[in-house]
């Protein structure tokens, strides 16, 4: 990061997203049933970012095959599925805020590891392979399995958060085989409100009960997820991925488990654990490991710029 905003917009953005783990336990905990949870966030999120692409793009509604192929890809694995394992996971008591963010924190070690899997011109190098390893241990680390119990609550917990990070790794991952032309704003806006349809859906496959909680806790932890972490968050993430790149930002990862522990500490009483710390510890090196190269280069960039 080159200068004060980009720096600072960063940091903003590793706060809203950090502490989005907290509001997601506040509000489960407020009666929110988790898959209703996340539907009514990307409801009210999705109609926001449709508003604002019908004011900035070109185009606000897809219209060729590649379009919305794209859309049912972000829709189904990156705001669904991503979601429904997300919400879930954190109504597990032994998943804190901090823990489902040092989970979500093993995307982009996944996100390489799909792209060398989907993407013809991409390759795994040795050290590639042992720190997509090395970050699948951290979520062992993570998890803190019992030997005599490997489903007990909190290996089914992480493991339900190592899913979600998955599911959107690989949507991520499967959007760049499509030749598209749409706006990121429509495709947020298209992707967001498709995903809470199908979210809807399960819920009620699922037997939830369809009552939103109307007290203060719920109503002010699904605003926040809905127009600071969701609206706002995304629309900050793609203008600095336009300034800084993917590395730079992916790092948005490793600074959010930060915020989320802090502010889960604080607000909510959630212990920080030795097997957080060493979970977030294991997966960064995991990815500072398999992008060593880059953040060399990177590194090479900030010192030219300081110099």
């Amino acid at each position: 990061m080159t200068n004060y905003r980009d720096a600072g917009l960063f940091l903003a953005l590793a706060a809203v997203w950090g502490s989005a783990f907290v509001a997601i336990k506040a509000g489960l905990n407020a009666g929110f049933e988790p898959v209703l949870f996340a539907a009514v966030r990307y409801d009210i999120a999705g109609v926001l970012m449709l508003a604002y692409a019908a004011y900035v793009a070109d185009r606000w509604l897809p219209q060729s095959r590649a379009d919305w192929t794209v859309v049912g890809i972000a829709a189904v694995l990156m705001i669904a599925a991503y979601h429904a394992f997300l919400f879930v996971g954190e109504t597990n008591p032994h998943v804190t805020s901090a823990v489902a963010a040092v989970g979500i924190s093993l995307g982009p070690v996944l996100t390489t590891g799909f792209a060398r899997a989907f993407l013809p011109a991409e390759r795994l190098s040795v050290g590639g392979i042992a720190g997509l390893l090395l970050g699948l241990v951290g979520v062992v680390v993570l998890s803190n399995p019992d030997p005599s119990n490997l489903l007990g609550k909190s290996t089914v917990g992480v493991m339900l958060v190592f899913t979600a990070a998955a599911c959107f790794a690989l949507g991520s991952v499967l959007m760049q085989r499509v030749d598209d032309d749409l706006s990121i704003e429509t495709m947020e806006a298209w992707a967001m409100l498709l995903g809470a349809l199908l979210m809807h859906g399960l819920s009620l496959g699922l037997g939830e009960t369809q009552a939103v909680p109307t007290n203060w806790d719920a109503l002010i932890s699904i605003a926040y997820l809905s127009v600071a972490a969701s609206a706002a968050g995304f629309l900050v993430y793609f203008e600095l991925l336009d300034r800084l790149g993917p590395i730079e930002i992916n790092l948005v990862s490793y600074v959010a488990p930060v915020f989320a522990a802090v502010v889960g500490l604080l607000l909510l009483g959630e212990p920080i654990t030795v097997y957080t710390a060493g979970g977030f510890v294991v997966i960064f090196a995991g990815f500072c490991l398999l992008k060593r190269r880059a953040l060399a280069d990177e590194l090479g960039k900030v010192r030219t710029s300081w110099a």
